[in-house]
């Protein structure tokens, strides 16, 4: 029975745990049944003999069927875009339209080979090159290199060539600067670049405190990199200052393209003076994300420094073929091959589908739909920077904490039993009890507002009844588990019960 109140609306149904796939079937059962052999049968046994193993390994013995069923199930227990809203704050999850999949499977791209001549892979040259040049364009810095394979690898990429631009001016650098709401991939990025990282606090509004910044630079720093809009999801007003006082100082301006989602088509980082950019296509041009797989972070940078782009670059040739440059000081290439191609595919589509006008509307519609999300909430969480948003904003769960005893991370435990996959919790740092909201553009105005009435229905059960919020949450396939211990004595495999 799933504990209830008569505060909370209705539950999304339970998907709970079934039977492994070793635990399902019978020893007689059989998948397929193959062909009458025409080579010698070997006992297995035997062959096993001698050698470590002296088990025939435990395979499942399942009907196709249930095979089906087993990963159905599987499917049905993890939850996506395509199963509800999925709010996580700098994430951006957005939907991934079906058209870039059918693009992306074209039999000219999946059946192409890294080892072609160049003359028989001119079309997908050709796509590689149109979409450096709408990224040039969307960022407003002109030469792209689409090699970085994520976000936080077109950030190595990009503070690599700083620091062969500073080297080749003959001033090595030690420090590079970051704001205390910036992503946890920045400081990383600086370290294995071999620079040391200096934090710059944000002011009483969320934005760079000027003055910080201001005595910071010295002819030690290499790049101030930030987000913009930042990660409370407020813009910096004072973006021109900010990257003229780096300029002023030597250094080069690095912007974190994660939120880019915010103000494509609408403003360009490389007219906001930024030396470079990357860009999450995941996040921002709508291809697969997360799982681990394949991903992109294409770096973009002023004119001055494309001679140090990693490459081969693609580029259209004078005679109008398409082949494969390396730039003049480069630092060498940062991905095998051309990068992963077929989430560039999927990138470009989304690009050629919209058009400029359709881009800009996509950060419109985002902005407004953070904004009025944030409206409906923020008079039962904190706002603790109560000002217009960009594309994401950040409430904070401390008045259930003082009040009530119940914490944000309870609050989104007991989100999954309404049917929402959490916003991001705890993050930025410098906000107590945060929760990182971003609607994207892609969910409905009911969408919304059906997300805020499952959070106050949640502020009111911590007022009525706190013990079930804090021992949220219910209807999921694992209820909440011991994570100290979880992440000390993980258990990553399923053991038979020998008993």
């Amino acid at each position: 029975m799933i504990p209830r109140s008569e505060h909370t609306p209705s539950i999304a149904p339970a998907r709970g745990p079934r039977e492994s796939i070793f635990e399902l079937g019978a020893p007689e059962s059989a998948c397929v049944l193959g062909p009458v052999l025409d080579v010698p049968v070997i006992d297995l046994h035997e062959a096993l003999s001698g050698m470590d193993r002296t088990a025939l390994p435990r395979l499942p013995h399942v009907a196709e069927v249930e095979i089906m069923r087993h990963y159905a199930h599987l499917a049905e227990m993890n939850f996506g875009v395509d199963s509800g809203p999925y709010p996580l704050g700098s994430c951006t999850m957005k939907y991934n339209p079906r058209a870039n999949e059918d693009a992306a499977r074209l039999e000219g791209f999946t059946g192409l080979h890294p080892y072609q001549p160049i003359a028989s892979v001119q079309g997908v040259l050709e796509l590689l090159v149109c979409l450096q040049e709408a990224f040039g364009e969307i960022s407003g810095l002109p030469a792209v290199s689409l090699q970085p394979s994520a976000g936080a690898h077109g950030e190595l990429a990009a503070l690599m060539c700083f620091r062969a631009a500073h080297t080749a001016n003959g001033h090595p650098r030690t420090t590079v600067l970051i704001p205390d709401t910036a992503h946890g991939t920045n400081p990383a990025t600086v370290s294995m670049c071999g620079y040391k990282t200096v934090t710059i606090p944000s002011g009483v509004h969320g934005i760079v405190d000027l003055d910080a910044l201001r005595d910071a630079l010295d002819p030690s720093v290499a790049a101030f990199m930030l987000t913009n809009p930042n990660t409370l999801g407020l813009f910096e007003p004072q973006i021109a200052e900010i990257t003229q006082m780096v300029h002023s100082a030597g250094a080069f301006a690095y912007c974190d393209g994660a939120n880019l989602n915010a103000i494509m088509g609408v403003t360009r980082p490389g007219d906001q003076g930024f030396d470079a950019l990357h860009i999450n296509v995941h996040k921002t041009f709508s291809t697969p994300h997360g799982g681990g797989g394949p991903g992109a972070g294409p770096v973009c940078v002023t004119r001055e420094l494309a001679r140090y782009l990693p490459g081969p670059l693609p580029v259209r040739l004078d005679d109008g073929s398409y082949g494969l440059v390396n730039p003049e000081a480069s630092i060498g290439r940062v991905r095998s091959f051309l990068g992963n191609v077929g989430v560039l595919v999927r990138a470009y589509t989304y690009v050629r589908a919209l058009g400029g006008h359709g881009l800009r509307e996509v950060s419109e519609q985002a902005v407004i739909s953070a904004n009025y999300l944030k409206k409906l909430l923020d008079s039962v969480y904190e706002a603790p920077y109560d000002r217009t948003c960009m594309h994401e904003f950040v409430l904070s769960g401390s008045r259930q904490k003082r009040t009530h005893g119940v914490r944000t991370v309870d609050i989104a435990k007991r989100l999954l039993d309404y049917g929402f996959h959490p916003p991001t919790v705890y993050f930025p740092l410098i906000v107590e009890e945060a929760l990182m909201i971003e609607p994207t553009e892609t969910e409905s105005m009911a969408a919304l507002e059906a997300f805020a009435e499952a959070l106050i229905a949640i502020d009111r059960e911590a007022a009525h009844d706190p013990e079930l919020v804090r021992g949220a949450p219910y209807t999921t396939p694992v209820r909440r588990v011991d994570e100290a211990r979880a992440a000390r004595e993980p258990v990553l495999r399923w053991f038979p019960d020998e008993g």
